[in-house]
């Protein structure tokens, strides 16, 4: 019986030890410029992220070594891999195509917009760091969770995957734009903003109504667009979140 309950204890942090696996597999795919598997494998990190919690609530399996293992491992899927897709994208839009690091051969400006890929992983160390001693983001958030800002970045990656709407992404992914929405998510992510948690802890509509509206949006966008609906799914998050914000809407 001991031997059963501690493999069930074990069970999320090997959850979140294959999650670290396919942020990893997201970095390595993204600096060799298959961004389509970079934001395949972040997506699969993000899944994973959220069974490792629920596992632990479902088996009461809580530790401080869970606790840390799983902030790491959002370091890694969450901060420098969607950092990697950026660093590429913005090679590209800079110089047309996807060299090896040594090869790039920019002026220090260019070598500057590149570094704007590290804002990313500092802002989400950050973010990381205050969310672990604050108390009061158990149930929702303060500012832009890490997954929520890595599947932006992710679905960024899996628009490249769809050839019928080349003209879309080349319209998107221009240097200015890239590091605009970098400079924008990443204060968002340490930012004071209440944004809601997906969590449901019952059915209720009263308790969750906020949530049935964002989840209705998201099959709707999804249902329309497909793929093209990831982005819009974070985006509406964090309007959805601004305008609750301003309406002084009270999570539960």
């Amino acid at each position: 019986m001991a031997e059963t309950k501690n493999i069930f204890w074990w069970l999320p942090n090997t959850i979140t030890s294959i999650s670290i696996v396919c942020g990893i597999s997201a970095t390595f795919f993204a600096i060799d410029g298959h961004l389509g598997l970079a934001g395949i494998f972040i997506i699969l990190a993000a899944i994973l992220d959220f069974l490792d919690g629920f596992a632990a609530r479902l088996l009461k399996a809580y530790s401080e070594i869970g606790k840390q293992l799983d902030s790491l491992a959002d370091m890694v899927s969450f901060g420098v891999a969607p950092a990697a897709i950026l660093f590429t994208l913005l090679e590209v839009s800079l110089f047309g195509e996807n060299n090896l690091l040594h090869e790039i051969e920019g002026k220090w400006h260019e070598w500057a917009v590149l570094c704007t890929a590290f804002l990313i992983p500092i802002f989400a160390a950050l973010r990381l760091a205050k969310f672990n001693i604050d108390t009061e983001q158990s149930a929702n958030f303060k500012g832009l969770p890490t997954p929520a800002n890595a599947i932006l970045w992710a679905s960024f990656g899996l628009m490249l995957l769809s050839p019928d709407h080349a003209e879309l992404t080349q319209l998107i992914f221009t240097t200015k734009n890239l590091v605009f929405i970098a400079v924008i998510t990443s204060l968002l992510m340490v930012s004071g903003i209440p944004m809601f948690s997906l969590k449901f802890k019952n059915l209720r509509w009263k308790n969750n109504w906020y949530r049935y509206l964002y989840l209705s949006i998201c099959i709707t966008l999804l249902i329309w667009l497909k793929v093209f609906a990831l982005q819009l799914f974070i985006v509406t998050y964090i309007l959805l979140s601004f305008l609750f914000y301003l309406l002084k809407v009270e999570f539960e």
